[in-house]
């Protein structure tokens, strides 16, 4: 069970800071005494600990626009950069190779697309994950890693349900990437475990808590969740949040359908949700209208009152992270 598994809290070195400093996500400050007596004021307000600061970020693409113009475009429409620069890469890709280098200032995702579980076990790709971590090495910053996200879905080569529903084969072949990664000294990977909201297919042996590589493979537990009109931010995420852990939450990918007022109306709810859930310190939206998966556009500035809202949202000092 991921609840017994899932007790290690781990301090993660350079979480939240990207590759140039400044900007992290702040711990809880602890109540404050006072010096002059151990007795307070009756009146005295109790100091409270700051809340977490979150990261907002996106993967960022936009027809008719470079990387750099689209990049632009929103640090004009929001007042800011986004915090995190989520660039995806495919099992053969060379990691890093011709994708677009981050701001200063912005923290690197890479999410990494998987293979056949029997593939990376039977050591084949061995040298090639060990170059990939090489280059991630050599990249000398903070970077987060999303290898083989929604697992637990039945659209990706690398979901439990391609595999001859083994989730045991995709912790398997977690470990082993971790395990080059590690030999290789790549120490400046974060690895993130994101699973899709929901399991499909909603069977036993797809439980997403069996996909769990266990505390010392993973940084960060992450989700995908996308609203297409009628679910909530609870909906969406609550169900993978509450796995068990203390590790650190991001939504790695969001968006909302731009029909009528309700995109507005749930990204408050997000803002919302986010400040009722402490241990996330991440959200990324998957700002783009180029998808090849869908032709729906989940651009941040579809209307004038999702980009309101969103503005609304990166302003809050909360996801100043």
């Amino acid at each position: 069970m991921l609840a017994a598994l899932l007790t290690t809290v781990v301090v993660l070195s350079g979480c939240g800071t990207g590759g140039s400093g400044g900007g992290g996500a702040d711990p809880p400050s602890p109540a404050g005494r006072s010096s002059v007596s151990a007795r307070p004021s009756p009146s005295a307000t109790p100091s409270r600990p700051a809340p977490q600061r979150v990261m907002f970020g996106a993967y960022l693409d936009l027809s008719g626009h470079t990387h750099e113009q689209a990049e632009a475009l929103r640090r004009r429409q929001l007042g800011r950069s986004y915090r995190i620069d989520q660039e995806f890469f495919a099992w053969k890709d060379s990691l890093l190779v011709g994708s677009p280098a981050p701001d200063p200032g912005q923290l690197l995702m890479a999410s990494w697309r998987g293979t056949y579980y029997r593939q990376i076990l039977d050591g084949s790709q061995d040298t090639w994950i060990a170059e990939q971590a090489d280059r991630l090495k050599r990249y000398g910053k903070p970077v987060l890693l999303r290898w083989g996200w929604e697992m637990n879905g039945d659209w990706f080569v690398w979901g439990g349900a391609a595999n001859g529903k083994n989730p045991a084969g995709f912790v398997a072949a977690w470990r082993h990437l971790h395990a080059i990664f590690a030999k290789q000294g790549a120490t400046n990977v974060q690895w993130v475990w994101g699973p899709n909201r929901n399991s499909n297919p909603d069977a036993r042996w797809n439980d997403v808590r069996r996909y769990y590589p266990g505390d010392r493979y993973v940084d960060w537990i992450a989700v995908s969740g996308y609203s297409y009109g009628t679910k909530s931010p609870a909906q969406l995420f609550d169900r993978v949040y509450n796995l068990g852990t203390d590790k650190p939450f991001m939504l790695a990918e969001t968006g909302v359908r731009a029909d009528g007022k309700f995109a507005a109306h749930w990204v408050g709810q997000l803002r919302r949700w986010v400040a009722r859930h402490p241990r996330t310190r991440a959200v990324i939206w998957f700002d783009t209208d180029t998808s090849q998966s869908t032709a729906l556009s989940w651009r941040i500035d579809a209307t004038p009152q999702l980009l309101a809202a969103v503005k609304a949202m990166g302003a809050d000092p909360r996801f100043q992270g």
